[in-house]
């Protein structure tokens, strides 16, 4: 039997980082416009791998993903034994920023989920000149914590298994079964503390609601895709960003969740091409 291989590329990028050598795990396919794509807390990279193996997308586009250090197969700097992880927004900027210029990267579009969304928001606020245009999957500017975060990291509590037991709620009840799981899998073989650390930036340091509206999408256009069954970043909030920003572009996508692009990647994609296609017509 003849195996198949698939045309996403991964290799480890060794650079600096917050004054550390950082070991960065970076996947890419396709050639074209470079399309850089962010995945949601306590995950990694695999969720866009759908995008990655589509020819609708990766005709026209570089698509590439990057694993957060302590996400996926990125490890935590040396020391981090010592340290607890918090996410912060400028942390997360910076991050974003030095990935583009280590990997060369000339006004990228920008794409990214649940966080990865939140700071799309922050990008387009304080670096719109760096980007061709943003695209916020989830993209809410603020959420109010509606769980106990402690559970996410405690002795008694199975991580990962607790991990994928709250997010599994957020899943929209149109997802495949196996994309289902396979999203949830993801969230189960986080490291212990790593989600928890993401939801410091989402629940609390990156709360934008007081500036978002200062965004000017005419200096990069701003598209917020959003699914119908999100109760982390609901249909209502994302309307509210978009109503607050003149010249953004919203839709809400029927029977998706928190997790479009891995949960249900072709309903997605149904989505996603004419975002494409209307950036590449006027960006």
């Amino acid at each position: 039997m003849s195996a198949k291989f698939e045309p996403i590329v991964g290799r480890y990028m060794h650079f600096e980082l917050f004054g550390r050598p950082h070991r960065i795990y970076v996947e890419e396919a396709g050639e074209g416009r470079p399309l850089l794509c962010l995945h949601t807390a306590g995950s990694d990279g695999r969720q866009y791998r759908a995008l990655m193996n589509d020819a609708r997308v990766t005709s026209r586009h570089r698509v590439i993903t990057f694993d957060m250090p302590w996400h996926g197969k990125s490890s935590p700097p040396a020391g981090w034994h010592n340290e607890e992880y918090q996410l912060t927004s400028a942390q997360y900027t910076t991050m974003i920023l030095s990935v583009m210029s280590a990997l060369g990267l000339d006004k990228p579009i920008v794409m990214g989920c649940s966080i990865g969304g939140r700071i799309a928001l922050h990008l387009a606020l304080e670096h719109p000149q760096a980007f061709r245009a943003i695209i916020g999957l989830q993209a809410g500017a603020h959420v109010d914590p509606y769980y106990d975060l402690n559970f996410l990291h405690r002795p008694d509590v199975h991580g990962g298994e607790v991990c994928g037991a709250i997010v599994s709620g957020l899943v929209g009840p149109d997802a495949p079964e196996t994309e289902r799981w396979e999203t949830l899998w993801h969230y189960m073989q986080g490291g212990p503390g790593v989600f928890k650390g993401d939801l410091y930036f989402y629940k609390i340091d990156g709360d934008i609601r007081d500036r978002v509206g200062r965004i000017d999408t005419r200096r990069c256009p701003l598209f917020l895709l959003s699914g119908e069954y999100d109760y982390s970043c609901t249909p209502e909030e994302t309307m509210a960003v978009a109503n607050s920003i003149a010249g953004s572009h919203v839709t809400i996508m029927k029977g998706l969740g928190h997790f479009p692009m891995s949960e249900n990647p072709e309903a997605f994609l149904n989505y996603l091409l004419p975002v494409l296609d209307q950036i590449a017509a006027i960006a």
